[in-house]
């Protein structure tokens, strides 16, 4: 009788833990997860065209100085050439992306990648909420 009375009593608290903690695992947090990476992307810029031919001149003129005759004539398409490929690659430089990238392994196991342009407070491994569609990340603490 005592037996049946404490199975009784455990099965109806079981019962109220369960009723209890069900809310909160239908409250799942859909915009929560795991940092999984934090990497620094520099990506290099497009050229336009105004550092290719400026450096072209600018590199024909040099070239013109040295020599003459064909010799002349040589450093001049040299000077030209070279010009315009440090033109060009200035230009590039000049134009390049640089970005945050930051992997969360989101709770309902998808991964989301999201960009900044300053270096996240979060680090790897730390757990996150997704903020105004992943603009910013906010820490959870556990």
């Amino acid at each position: 009788m005592i037996a049946k009375t404490i199975r009784a009593v455990a099965a109806l608290a079981a019962a109220a833990f369960l009723s209890s903690a069900a809310p909160a695992l239908a409250q799942a947090c859909n915009d929560c997860g795991r940092v999984q990476s934090i990497r620094h992307v520099e990506r290099k810029g497009e050229g336009s065209g105004v550092g290719l031919v400026a450096g072209g001149v600018v590199g024909g003129v040099l070239g013109h100085q040295f020599g003459s005759g064909r010799g002349n004539t040589a450093a001049t398409v040299v000077g030209a050439a070279g010009g315009a490929y440090a033109g060009n690659e200035i230009e590039k430089n000049r134009n390049k992306k640089a970005y945050w990238s930051v992997a969360v392994k989101l709770d309902s196991g998808t991964t989301r990648t999201l960009t900044f342009g300053s270096k996240p407070a979060v680090r790897e491994g730390e757990r996150v909420k997704l903020v105004d569609g992943g603009k910013r990340l906010a820490l959870i603490t556990n």
